[in-house]
């Protein structure tokens, strides 16, 4: 009877009989076979894996320049929630399209925003429904806020487009703030960079004009700045999803759609195709300028600037020795920081605090947009909010703002006086032995030609003195002036009066019927320093 063989056994591992009957398999024959078998396996997963590869959807090369340029920047972070501005336009339903592609690779989770400005009667409400319906379908959550723009406008009296991105960006902001997203990214592409560097050229304007729109605002980015709105039509097209059209972005009244309508095509046609593409750059460069000069102002501000009280003085012996760039750049930045509310600094307005700076006289001043007030002082121009501006010249009285009484008889006094920051010390030395000593004989008074009261005052319409070597008395106010003391400055101005007739001013030193002179037995030294 024949023995069956063994099937299971390779055909090259079989026992062939006479031959290999009695010894095992070759082990280099062995080896071979199994590396063969391990190259055979990892060959079989590589084509499965090409083929699923073949049958996946491939990612839209629209999608795919976009993931290119937003993974060489930091605009978008894994794992944060992020809101996309939807108006229902073709660019901000891109944009969702977009990063709904991308979501996957980006790691976020997104979400949907969309402001109701209330403009276009039924067809505000229909973006919205649209919109709301776009978020549904896709399964993301939906946030909106409405408000009637043209009422709010009309109440500021301010300008339509910027009171609509003003709140539009607060809604944005209280999104953020209450933790339900951690950043807006809005629609913004290459054409609206454009459109802005070219209205910022045409309205006039500086480098910052011609940074144009940041790829990030606050809360807010902008990841299609570097992507052609023409591009992402195309895009949407070939999804096959539809967009809302806003008749008023047509209305060539408006200069925004002049430009995009009729300056950048004509500038593409006839001139250069690249226009787009290098106000784009003009931009970006403009922008790296810009931050490094703010980085500059910053630090020279700090070494030019006190502020005290919500007032900030700007000593102009160094800031006039600065550079051009340098000076306007302190000086924008010190309005923005002060201003209670909203207002633009133009290029005037610069150019006026400049020549403020540059007056020799005290006393003048200038109301800046914001409710910003500057004033010209003694080496100083100092800025002051709207809440903080002392009422006009005409609404204040005669009567001193403070009074301090001196008691010098334990030899000293100090007196904090809180409405100049300072202090003052009295102090009584002994003249013939100590007089010598002192360098400014003219701060020192008499102290047996003293008497009481002996009071601390500021300044008030009417006063006189005659200075120490002058021959007659002046009012105080013109004397004040002659040493640069602004209107404002003199309104608090340190006066010490005995038995109610000047005896030292600040800055003028002692009058010269108490000023110390050769038979005098006591002195009194009048210093003073800045309170803690």
């Amino acid at each position: 009877m024949r023995r069956q063989k063994n099937s299971n056994v390779p055909l090259q591992l079989r026992s062939r009989p006479g031959v290999f009957r009695s010894r095992p398999a070759c082990p280099a024959l062995l080896g071979y076979l199994l590396t063969r078998l391990s190259h055979d396996m990892a060959a079989a997963i590589l084509m499965e894996e090409e083929t699923l590869r073949r049958n996946m959807p491939r990612r839209n090369e629209l999608a795919q320049r976009l993931l290119a340029l937003l993974r060489g920047t930091n605009l978008l972070r894994a794992g944060e929630r992020l809101g996309v501005a939807v108006s229902g336009g073709a660019d901000s339903v891109a944009l969702l399209h977009l990063l709904l592609e991308l979501r996957e690779e980006l790691g976020c989770v997104l979400c949907v925003a969309h402001f109701n400005h209330k403009l276009r009667g039924r067809a505000s409400e229909a973006d919205e429904k649209f919109v709301a319906q776009l978020a549904a379908k896709h399964g993301l959550e939906f946030f909106v806020a409405r408000e009637n723009i043209a009422a709010k406008t009309k109440r500021e009296r301010g300008n339509l487009e910027d009171v609509a991105r003003r709140a539009r960006y607060a809604f944005f902001e209280r999104l953020v703030q209450e933790g339900r997203l951690a950043r807006v990214a809005v629609a913004h592409t290459a054409d609206d960079q454009a459109e802005t560097v070219l209205a910022h050229i045409l309205r006039g304007t500086g480098l910052a004009g011609l940074g144009g729109i940041h790829p990030t605002t606050g809360v807010v980015v902008r990841p299609l700045l570097g992507i052609r709105r023409a591009d992402l039509r195309t895009y949407l097209r070939g999804k096959r999803q539809s967009w809302r059209e806003d008749a008023s972005n047509r209305d060539t009244r408006r200069m925004r759609a002049r430009i995009r309508q009729k300056l950048l095509p004509l500038l593409e046609r006839q001139f250069q195709p690249a226009t787009v593409e290098h106000l784009c750059q003009l931009a970006e460069f403009a922008r790296e300028d810009e931050a490094y000069l703010d980085c500059q102002s910053s630090l020279r501000e700090k070494e030019m600037i006190q502020t005290a009280q919500n007032a900030t003085r700007l000593a102009l012996c160094g800031f006039l020795r600065e550079p051009r760039a340098i000076q306007t750049r302190v000086l924008r930045c010190i309005v923005e920081r002060l201003k209670p509310r909203a207002g633009q600094l133009s290029a005037a307005h610069v150019e006026a605090l400049l020549a403020l700076a540059a007056h020799p006289d005290s006393g003048k001043s200038m109301q800046l947009p914001g409710g910003v007030e500057v004033r010209r002082e003694s080496q100083a121009l100092v800025f002051l909010p709207a809440a903080k501006i002392a009422p006009s010249s005409r609404e204040r009285t005669a009567s001193p703002e403070y009074a301090y009484e001196v008691d010098l008889r334990p030899g000293h006094a100090e007196l904090p006086i809180v409405e100049l920051h300072c202090r003052l010390h009295l102090r009584v030395i002994d003249w013939p032995s100590e007089g010598r000593e002192t360098n400014s004989t003219g701060a020192v008074l008499d102290r047996g030609r003293l008497c009481v009261p002996l009071v601390l005052r500021n300044w008030v319409p009417g006063d006189c003195m005659q200075p120490l070597g002058h021959r007659k008395r002046h009012k105080l106010a013109r004397l004040l002036n002659e040493i640069g003391v602004s209107r404002w400055e003199k309104k608090l101005w340190p006066v010490l009066t005995t038995g109610g007739q000047i005896a030292w001013v600040r800055g003028l030193g002692a009058s010269h019927e108490f000023a110390a002179g050769n038979e005098t037995r006591e002195g009194v030294v009048i210093t003073e320093d800045q309170a803690s």
